[in-house]
């Protein structure tokens, strides 16, 4: 499946197939606005499957880098975690009320 729309969202630009989003942040909690989305490039089915499942645990996994000063909405700084093979980047670029998300796949192995 190919989606493209515009503005991209996120973080990553050079990297196909990728999901850009910009989360709202209120306090520790991250707010998902579809509006602010897009997936870029041909994903698989077996990709966006892996997107579906594991994006609410980035969500998760940010919420607790918030709580712990990790990331932080003054800074930009950017925080990698990967899952399901899939990479996830999230930063606030000092934004003080986003998180910008890019997740894409993770390269394989030669």
């Amino acid at each position: 499946m190919t989606l493209y729309t515009s503005p991209p969202w996120g973080l990553r630009h050079d990297i196909t197939p990728c999901f850009g989003a910009r989360l709202v942040q209120e306090g520790n909690r991250l707010h998902y606005l579809g509006d602010r989305a897009g997936l870029y490039g041909t994903f698989s089915a077996m990709q966006l499957r892996a997107l579906d499942r594991s994006f609410p645990a980035f969500i998760r996994r940010m919420e607790s880098a918030l709580r712990s000063g990790e990331l932080d909405p003054h800074k930009a700084h950017t925080l990698r975690r990967e899952k399901e093979g899939l990479i996830c980047e999230a930063d606030t670029r000092g934004s003080c009320g986003y998180v910008y998300v890019s997740v894409y796949p993770a390269p394989q192995p030669a």
